[in-house]
């Protein structure tokens, strides 16, 4: 018995270390990241599983690089770029990411409620679409930062309903493990799209601005603590004590703070090699090789996988718009609040901080009148996935600059794995981004 409350503890701890890198990692397979993995998997199978172990340690390296850059810092990416980038650089950075974002969370909403639907058929899917965003509004407004969190978190169990779903698709584990671990390449346009997609949707550069603001947020409060700390314990101690104290609390932050980055990368690269495999084994095994909704590819499962993987689909969706939203909106918030010099953050109450708050609002709101436009879903999600691509670069040069100048941080620089890593990323993103460039005026 002591056995079991003994791992259940561990568990427990483990799972309280776990959070901005967990929430983070699980907001990457938002509905735009399912979407690219759906229709990756409907029209070419297996062949693009092996990306998975590629992106995994480029996206763990880039998010903490960022997370490191939050906990140094102290302050949000916008701040930080700010305070010693060009102002031009600082524009130039909101202008690419700030319609990419508000594509991404119309796109989002819309998909949720064409899933929605697909569950309760009597309620049309634009009705579903103005609940969530309700909901949305009501949970990011008006609950503290902490019960965010706390949200967060227990939505992150929905992506363990992607990892169920290839189980009912029967697939040949043998051609899963040689297409996973050899790589497959086409040089035509459809296929480096869909490989940017990926790439775009997985190393998005929203992430990057959450990772560093939640890391930044965290131990502010972290820095709160030790600040009691000292005035009760730190008294009767000469100032070199006191310092090597905080850098002693400082780096296990950071080892808290890599076990937690990890941990998020992995399962956000789990969900994705899932979803590709069911998709992959029921629908392009099935002469099933082109999705342009959502709804398509739940639906779509139903007949070839059994109702109940189309059903843990259509869950999924929802269950993961629900957490990335607040992420994309609170990415976006925090990057034209911090620009233009507004306070605000998701610690503050709305009255604290309206501006902050309306940008959220607002973007929500254009996000569900972009549903009636006329933009496809699907489609709005692999080009916000696709931009994402073509604008990665930029940032990831930035994000490597900071992480690399002492004048910022300090001792904590860049080691030499981050580095390699961190420029393996950007040098495929680029490669990326070029020859699809390439093939988009061919």
């Amino acid at each position: 018995m002591k056995t079991s409350s003994g791992f259940t503890s561990k568990i427990k701890k483990f799972f309280r270390i776990l959070g901005p890198g967990l929430i983070t990692g699980a907001s990457d397979d938002d509905p735009s990241g399912i979407a690219t993995y759906s229709q990756a998997g409907a029209k070419f199978g297996l062949t693009t599983l092996w990306t998975a172990l590629i992106t995994f340690p480029l996206m763990a390296a880039i998010q903490e690089m960022c997370a490191r850059v939050g906990l140094i810092t102290t302050a949000g990416l916008t701040t930080t770029i700010k305070k010693y980038y060009p102002k031009s650089l600082l524009y130039f950075m909101m202008i690419f990411s700030v319609p990419a974002i508000i594509l991404n969370i119309g796109a989002d909403i819309a998909g949720m409620g064409a899933v929605a639907n697909l569950i309760i058929p009597s309620v049309k899917p634009m009705v579903f679409s103005v609940i969530f965003t309700i909901l949305l509004v009501i949970m990011i407004v008006y609950l503290p930062y902490n019960k965010i969190v706390s949200v967060l978190k227990y939505l992150c169990l929905s992506l363990l309903l992607y990892i169920a779903v290839p189980f009912f698709t029967h697939p040949d584990w043998l051609k899963v493990l040689k297409a996973t671990l050899i790589p497959t390449i086409k040089l035509n346009r459809d296929f480096i799209e869909i490989l940017v997609a990926i790439l775009g949707t997985t190393i998005s550069p929203y992430l990057f601005f959450w990772q560093v603001t939640m890391e930044a947020e965290d131990v502010k409060k972290s820095k709160q603590l030790i600040l009691a700390r000292r005035k009760i314990v730190f008294n009767n101690e000469d100032k070199s004590q006191t310092k090597i104290k905080e850098k002693n609390f400082i780096n296990l932050l950071i080892k808290k703070m890599q076990l937690d980055v990890n941990f998020g990368m992995l399962l956000s690269n789990m969900v994705m090699v899932f979803i590709i495999l069911a998709t992959g084994t029921a629908l392009f095994g099935h002469g099933i090789t082109q999705i342009d909704t959502i709804e398509q590819a739940a639906k779509a499962l139903e007949p070839v996988a059994g109702k109940s993987s189309y059903f843990l689909f259509a869950l999924g969706v929802i269950g993961t718009g629900l957490l990335a939203i607040p992420v994309l909106s609170g990415s976006l918030s925090y990057i034209v609040s911090e620009t233009f010099g507004w306070k605000g953050s998701l610690d503050k109450k709305y009255y604290q901080a309206k501006p902050f708050y309306i940008v959220i609002i607002i973007s929500l709101i254009i996000g569900l009148v972009l549903n009636h436009i006329g933009i496809s879903p699907v489609k709005a999600l692999i080009y916000t996935a696709v931009l994402y691509g073509l604008t990665s670069p930029i940032l990831i040069a930035i994000v490597m600059h900071i992480a690399n100048n002492e004048k910022i941080m300090k001792e904590h620089t860049n080691g030499k794995l981050s580095n390699i890593l961190g420029f393996l990323t950007l040098l495929i993103m680029t490669a990326a981004a070029i020859t699809l460039i390439y093939f988009l005026f061919q």
